[in-house]
């Protein structure tokens, strides 16, 4: 594990095909435009346009759950991993050929290739390729903590969808060995963090846009800065303080489709939607110098003494309990402090605690988690999203698309409810029937767990009718579930 933190660069992320956020805003925008025009076009031939999809089959959202079948999800799941052929896409019925006497039907108008959905489901592909064939795997852990600790949902629209990727990539990812104010400026100017919340929306009220259309301050990214992302609640802000840093970080906002500002679905600052004149937070007073203004305000918020606990809190109950040791927390947060927010040196000393290692396995594993664990664990790579995409969704926990801006919960109440795991165990079923014939159980659990896999394990292993049976037990056993 130290060996990996020593290797910086090898959290970052990339594979052929995926792209910077400007270059797939624009991809949206000229997406967008097509659609336009196909439609325009098809109401002057008289004849419906056929509305490309949103999400392609395997991807549907949150709200599309409860119309899929638990076994329909674990059948998915478990062919993806036996490399079996992936069912995401309902075969194309053959070609009827046209009656000699009738003439051929007209052929629809060419829609546009939905160029946000292949976007997401390349960038899953890739995020979860990785999880799983990394060796060790503990900066990919940072990096998913990170990742839902700035959220953001790729359910918000289009341009979050496909920038959901891309802001793991470039905002997270950079900065999860570095320091944590650099990640947090990289997070709070990151387009998708900025549609997101609603700061493109968000003018100075006396600023030359805000006077010219009557529009004022949006507050959501200023509140979540502070509630969850640094501070925490009661971490010694006050309602003014939301506003005045909302009206520090007017003209945060990202270039539009006709490029006035800069690059198209680039970061820029919009000097003219600006609030002009210092500001005061949290004690103390800002100048009024433009960008750097806000810049200067979040170098400070994260070096505050509630951010660093806060921080210190949230990573030990994620990696250690669900009631995070005292000791261990202040520990964390004195390296916070001494270190100006290192967060390499936030997992280094995580490492080399003691209450890492002796406290008991009760932390539930998340549905990501144990995806990918048992991909690990029986050496699936994934070569299609859908399946794990789709389970995804099932379990509760859809990429990038939390409910809210809190992100996923992170105790393991939340994992444990019955309909949950009623979900694992069919999937962990599915995957023993196909594969149990050619893997030896007992074998794979001394793999995974050695001296760590319980007597009652290895009993209840050894007991099953069969090694099919025998591989659903082992991916249910408390070693597998949980950490």
């Amino acid at each position: 594990m130290k060996a990996e933190l020593a290797r910086p660069n090898g959290v970052l992320l990339e594979a052929p095909g995926l792209q910077s956020t400007p270059q797939l805003g624009q991809a949206v925008f000229a997406y967008q435009d097509q659609v336009k025009q196909a439609r325009e076009a098809a109401a002057k031939a008289g004849t419906p346009p056929e509305a490309p999809p949103l999400q392609a089959p395997g991807d549907q959202k949150p709200a599309l759950r409860r119309n899929l079948s638990l076994n329909t999800a674990a059948t998915e799941i478990a062919g993806q991993m036996a490399d079996a052929k992936p069912a995401d896409a309902p075969a194309k019925p053959e070609t009827m050929q046209p009656n000699a006497a009738a003439p051929p039907a007209a052929k629809p108008a060419p829609q546009p290739l939905n160029v946000i959905q292949k976007t997401f489901r390349a960038e899953a592909l890739a995020r979860l390729q990785r999880a799983t064939l990394v060796e060790c795997g503990f900066t990919e852990r940072l990096v998913v903590f990170w990742s839902n600790h700035f959220c953001i949902s790729a359910s918000k629209g289009e341009l979050a969808r496909i920038w959901a990727g891309a802001f793991e990539r470039e905002a997270i990812r950079p900065h999860v060995l570095g320091r944590f104010a650099d990640m947090l400026k990289a997070v709070e100017q990151h387009p998708a963090m900025l549609f997101f919340l609603d700061n493109q929306q968000s003018l100075g009220p006396d600023s030359r846009a805000g006077q010219n259309r009557k529009r004022g301050l949006n507050e959501n990214l200023a509140r979540e800065i502070m509630e969850l992302h640094t501070l925490g609640v009661g971490g010694g802000y006050t309602q003014e303080d939301v506003t005045s840093l909302a009206r520090i970080i007017t003209g945060w906002t990202f270039a539009g489709r006709q490029g006035q500002l800069g690059t198209p679905g680039s970061f820029v600052f919009n000097t003219n939607a600006h609030q002009p004149g210092p500001q005061m937070l949290l004690g103390k007073t800002y100048d009024p110098t433009g960008l750097a203004q806000g810049e200067a305000a979040l170098a400070d918020i994260a070096r505050h003494p509630s951010t660093a606990n806060f921080i210190a809190t949230k990573f030990v109950r994620h990696f250690v309990a669900d009631e995070p040791p005292p000791a261990l927390v202040a520990r964390l947060r004195d390296v916070f402090v001494r270190t100006d927010g290192d967060l390499r040196a936030l997992a280094t000393t995580l490492v080399d605690s003691d209450e890492a290692w002796k406290a008991p396995l009760t932390k539930m594993r998340s549905p990501y988690d144990f995806l990918v664990a048992s991909g690990r664990l029986l050496a699936r790579v994934p070569e299609d999203p859908g399946a794990y995409l789709n389970s995804l969704n099932l379990l509760g926990q859809p990429l990038w698309s939390p409910a809210g801006p809190n992100g996923f919960p992170d105790t393991s109440a939340a994992w444990a409810a019955p309909e949950g795991m009623k979900l694992r165990l069919d999937i962990a079923a599915q995957m023993g029937a196909r594969l149990g014939n050619n893997i030896d159980p007992l074998d794979l659990l001394e793999f995974a767990a050695a001296d760590a896999a319980s007597i009652e394990t290895r009993r209840t292993i050894e007991r099953a009718e069969s090694r099919q049976q025998a591989l659903a037990l082992l991916l249910m056993s408390p070693e597998m579930q949980r950490r």
